[in-house]
């Protein structure tokens, strides 16, 4: 009886210790626009991936932000919330409002390493965080708008759906498809340059709401049963595949004579499957699992003072429905 009492209690020391190490495990925390975007999902295995290949050296990928993407308010609000918690030691941040965000770090100033994952920070501001980890989204602007001239030489008229109004990435998305569409720089909207034009009403602005995306689709595509281009700057559209098959119903004679293209941006599963059913053209796809799995270790690298480059790429994929099967390269 003696025996197994020291054993129990052995076992109990053992599992305490092993608790207590857990609680001890420095925080690295990546905080995305919104946990309600399938796109950060993938961000979130990326973490879970590094979680499981480092357990017990003395570090933990937490993924969180705030439940709706479209709450810049409580993005900055759990941002500062980790910023006052002792254990949390390196941050990874994809601002939905760049303004805002680095507003913030201003006045918190905060002691930790801080960085940017997806989504950055204005060229102003890149000063308050240490790299930005993720694509790069002029370039992939230059490629939605590589591909549709590819599809449509002659130009013609286009929409163009973004997500945040002040969304740095997105923003620098559009301004790279502009350009290249224009053959100009710093073209704020296509007016026959390039031979494009963007139609009245547009670009519209999801606010990374995934309903609004697909209902502003159907309506444009019903005020204007003669455009030539529809551009997801974004996927959200195609996050829900059931209302983008739908909306993509009323079109998809058009798609298939090629008189309407679609781009879009990302590559997830859904999308995919949109790209290969014909419900789209092209898409270019980001690495969000990769991002999230890359982001812990640099943040250790900052804490250890290791020379990290101001800006890391994560690269993009390029699929069309004749390359759909081997398009992705990470």
């Amino acid at each position: 009886m003696k025996k197994l009492l020291t054993a129990t209690l052995a076992l109990a020391a053992l599992g305490l210790a092993s608790a207590s190490a857990m609680a001890e495990d420095k925080i690295l925390a990546i905080v995305v626009k919104g946990l309600d975007n399938p796109f950060f999902e993938q961000v979130n295995l990326g973490c879970q991936k590094w979680n499981g290949e480092n357990e017990g050296k003395g570090y933990k990928c937490l993924y969180t932000g705030p439940a709706s993407s479209a709450d810049e308010a409580g993005q900055i609000q759990v941002v500062e919330d980790l910023l006052n918690r002792p254990d949390v030691v390196a941050i990874a941040i994809s601002p939905s409002n760049a303004p805002l965000m680095a507003n913030l770090l201003k006045k918190v100033q905060p002691k930790i390493p801080v960085m940017t994952i997806d989504a950055d920070l204005s060229a102003a501001d890149a000063a308050l965080r240490k790299t930005y980890l993720g694509t790069d989204n002029y370039l992939m602007g230059v490629k939605f708008a590589e591909h549709l001239k590819a599809l449509k030489p002659e130009g013609g008229t286009v929409c163009l759906q973004l997500g945040n109004v002040a969304a740095d990435n997105i923003n620098a998305r559009a301004a790279g498809t502009r350009d290249t569409l224009s053959g100009q720089k710093g073209i704020e909207r296509l007016a026959g340059e390039g031979g494009w034009t963007e139609i009245d009403g547009c670009p519209v602005f999801t606010n990374d709401q995934i309903d609004l995306a697909n209902q502003q689709m159907a309506d444009t595509f019903t005020a204007n049963p003669d455009l030539t281009a529809f551009m997801l700057i974004g996927g959200w559209a195609q996050f829900a595949p059931q209302a983008y098959a739908q909306v993509t119903d009323q079109v998809m004679d058009k798609l298939k004579s090629m008189a309407l293209a679609i781009v879009a941006g990302d590559t997830l599963p859904p999308q995919m499957d949109a790209l290969k059913a014909g419900r789209s053209h092209v898409q270019v796809g980001q690495r969000p699992f990769e991002m999230g799995y890359r982001a812990p270790s640099v943040m250790i690298d900052l804490l250890d003072g290791k020379p990290v480059e101001p800006i890391i790429y994560t690269g993009l994929d390029e699929c069309k429905q004749d390359n759909a099967d081997s398009c992705i390269g990470g």
